[in-house]
């Protein structure tokens, strides 16, 4: 069985945005992986948010989703007891709702490959 992907906000941004600094990399990787790639609504907002500037970058990330190339299969509604855990043990880091619905997300799926440009772990 191969592990599920989990995407974060980063390497989203850099496989639209081909000025990023990560787009090549995240292209290479983005290569090598069989969809779907699944995620969370606070990294599809981060993502949009981040893409705002960028010519079509929105469009394209509502792509992906329409496609089924990313899935959403996170409800925050059913996980909002472990998400508000999460975010007050990592305060200090600080952690941002899109990181503790991946680190969740993370929990869940204990085999899982999580994409990210993130550096620091948080455990």
């Amino acid at each position: 069985m191969r592990p599920q992907v989990l995407l974060d906000t980063g390497p989203l941004v850099a496989l639209v945005n081909r000025r990023d600094r990560f787009h090549q990399w995240v292209k290479t990787e983005w290569e090598q992986i069989e969809p779907p790639l699944l995620t969370c609504e606070p990294v599809i907002t981060e993502a949009s948010f981040l893409l705002r500037s960028v010519y079509g970058g929105q469009k394209a990330v509502m792509s992906l989703i329409e496609q089924g190339i990313i899935q959403i299969p996170f409800r925050l509604v059913e996980e909002v007891d472990r998400v508000g855990e999460l975010l007050n043990c990592y305060q200090s880091v600080p952690m941002s709702l899109a990181d503790a619905c991946m680190v969740r997300m993370a929990e869940q799926y204990g085999s899982s490959y999580l994409l990210t440009i993130d550096s620091k772990p948080l455990a």
